[in-house]
């Protein structure tokens, strides 16, 4: 039989691989998807989507347990579990059967099985899934194969008691206790949501703080609301061994300390899945973490082949496998592809309080040699934060600063506090514009809204401003 031939041939099918596949066939190309899982990768099914569910969950309990400063009397008389994992999934399984039917209907062909690039790089073997062994070429090939959760020696995952986010998403039970390892974004969400819903919560961090690349202002936030709330947060601390005994696990640290919980997060990051592609027969450079090596146009060392997503040594975020992938579409198809600016792309963060961000924070800024200034306010003043009841938080602006001592081009925005995720629109589109502060305080913001504060702190930078 021959070998059916595509455009483009599409290893994963995650944010990154998907993305690429939709946008090229809408670009008119034939497109090929691999994938040896489900649609959507991480992201639709161990990651954002099943994160940020529950974290909702975690927000509707905050919300009842704060109903009478509004006057109205509510009860919480338990958590069912079982129907929160059961929305969860139906969240997830909506999202995906969405993807697959828009990627049908683009005329995207969908390959079941594990996918393997060929020495020649143009063919792609597919194998052990439901499509049965098979092999298609394609014009051009781009890697999205995705990554999956570290974990650190001595510490087996299982299902309950030492898990990582792929297990605690479905975890049967929640624990009444739970130790978190890493204080980055995935530990900090983690740890945020089962401290809401009743688990006493430890988070352990090897680096001086959590959230290490946010604004020092933001993180302070984060810590305020986390002290305030119960959970134990301890930086500068290496883990060492746990013994586990029955149904609890004892976690070693820092200098002969000791944890005990019912069950261990692993949050420690998440290592690329480049080892199930085949690579070592190919021309594709793999460095000695385990990321494809590419160019700014995400091309690969092999000639026709490009790489996006978590395969790469970029941030591990949905939105800039989103971007890659178009990149990549771009790229092949001849076009100008502009590459990304990792420095300014936008981040959020769902704990309680949320943290969102784009651009350069003020120790970037400092290290930089970049003559700036900063504008704060805090949203204790703003009407609508105070309406909601949500009060703690602030907005930070960092900018160029001109000679009269007032600010130039905005190189920051960060944001910490009351939905603050929904409110950094703005913020990126005026760092990645090089927008100025001029520019910016022309705008008018409506009233009362959460995102005045981002026009205070601007407007303030003028020299001239209204209530802050």
């Amino acid at each position: 039989m021959s070998t059916e031939h595509f455009d483009v041939v599409v290893i994963g099918g995650g944010p990154g691989g998907y993305a690429a596949a939709l946008y090229g066939a809408s670009a008119g190309l034939k497109i090929a998807i691999v994938e040896k899982s489900k649609l959507g990768g991480t992201c639709l099914n161990v990651g954002c989507i099943p994160a940020k569910e529950l974290l909702e969950t975690a927000t509707v309990k905050r919300t009842i347990d704060h109903a009478s400063m509004f006057g109205i009397q509510a009860e919480i008389t338990g958590l069912d579990w079982a129907t929160t994992l059961n929305r969860k999934q139906s969240v997830v399984d909506q999202l995906v059967g969405g993807l697959g039917g828009l990627l049908k209907k683009r005329k995207v062909t969908v390959f079941d099985g594990l996918g393997t690039l060929g020495p020649d790089h143009k063919t792609v073997s597919i194998s052990g899934g439901a499509s049965g062994d098979t092999t298609v070429s394609g014009g051009a090939v781009i890697l999205a194969a995705g990554s999956v959760p570290r974990s650190i020696p001595g510490f087996p995952i299982d299902s309950s008691r030492i898990v990582t986010s792929d297990e605690l998403l479905s975890i049967p039970s929640l624990p009444a206790s739970a130790v978190v390892i890493g204080g980055g974004v995935i530990g900090c969400e983690f740890a945020s949501m089962m401290s809401d819903l009743g688990t006493e919560v430890t988070i352990l961090e090897a680096e001086p703080s959590i959230l290490l690349n946010c604004d020092t202002d933001c993180v302070k936030v984060v810590k305020r609301s986390f002290k305030k709330r119960g959970i134990t947060v301890r930086e500068g601390v290496m883990v060492t061994g746990q013994t586990t005994e029955q149904n609890q696990v004892t976690v070693n640290f820092g200098d002969g300390e000791q944890v005990t919980a019912e069950t261990v997060v692993m949050s420690v990051g998440r290592r690329p899945a480049s080892d199930t592609l085949g690579l070592e027969a190919t021309q594709v450079d793999v460095d000695p973490r385990g990321f494809i090596v590419v160019d700014p146009q995400c091309r690969t060392t092999a000639v026709d082949v490009w790489a996006v997503g978590d395969v790469i040594d970029t941030a591990q975020l949905a939105h800039i496998a989103f971007a890659e992938g178009m990149l990549a579409i771009k790229d092949l198809m001849g076009e100008a592809a502009v590459p990304i600016d990792y420095v300014n792309v936008p981040w959020c963060i769902y704990s309680h309080p949320e943290v969102a961000f784009a651009g350069l924070t003020e120790d970037q800024a400092k290290e930089a040699g970049i003559d700036y200034v900063v504008s704060k306010h805090r949203f204790t003043g703003n009407g609508r934060a105070i309406i909601v009841g949500e009060t703690d938080g602030l907005v930070k602006i960092i900018a160029q600063k001109k000679a009269d001592g007032t600010g130039g081009k905005i190189l920051g925005v960060h944001l910490a506090g009351p939905w603050v995720t929904e409110q950094l629109g703005q913020g990126y589109l005026a760092v990645n514009w090089e927008a100025t502060v001029d520019e910016v305080a022309h705008f008018i913001q409506p009233h009362p809204t959460m995102s005045e504060l981002f026009g205070e702190s601007v407007l303030a930078l003028t020299g001239r401003s209204l209530h802050g």
